[in-house]
């Protein structure tokens, strides 16, 4: 069975924590690396009732896009937001990992998803990582949406 460590080490190779945003925080949010790992559940936020269904789903990890806390913090408390999702977690021995701007970064990554999932062909990242020298690494994704749509009709999509 692979622990978190494993798990995690599997997930920065994909998307590297060097590639985030200066301002942005990816990682391991709680858990322990030792733990054994059969079960993750991905999700976009870490809101409560993702970790409810974590734990009623057997999940030893949650991996998600958005960060639970992008700023410092102050306090775990289990009388706030925050602080009940980390209460929970931690009570049900479940890890909590963030790839957020680093996994938009990747190629292929959040932001290429998206543009699939929209009927996007991607051309390339709005903001190419210069350290890429296939080009195809970066902020943001440029594409072309075949045929044409009107606005309304493509954010109806």
């Amino acid at each position: 069975m692979p622990k978190l460590s494993d798990v995690i080490t599997a997930l920065e190779e994909l998307y590297p924590p060097q590639w985030a945003e200066s301002w942005d925080a990816v990682g391991l949010v709680c858990g322990d690396p030792q733990a054994e790992v059969r079960r993750v559940l991905f999700a976009v936020d870490p809101v409560q009732a993702v970790v409810d269904e974590a734990v009623e789903w057997g999940a030893d990890l949650v991996v998600t896009h958005h960060p639970l806390y992008l700023r410092g913090t102050t306090t775990v408390a289990a009388t706030t937001f925050k602080g009940r999702v980390v209460h929970t977690l931690i009570r049900a021995g479940i890890a909590l990992h963030v790839a957020h701007t680093n996994a938009d970064h990747a190629d292929p990554g959040v932001s290429d998803a998206l543009a699939e999932a929209v009927g996007v062909t991607v051309t390339g990242p709005l903001v190419p990582d210069p350290t890429d020298p296939l080009g195809r690494r970066g902020t943001g994704r440029v594409g072309l949406l075949e045929p044409p749509l009107p606005l309304a009709a493509f954010a109806a999509r």
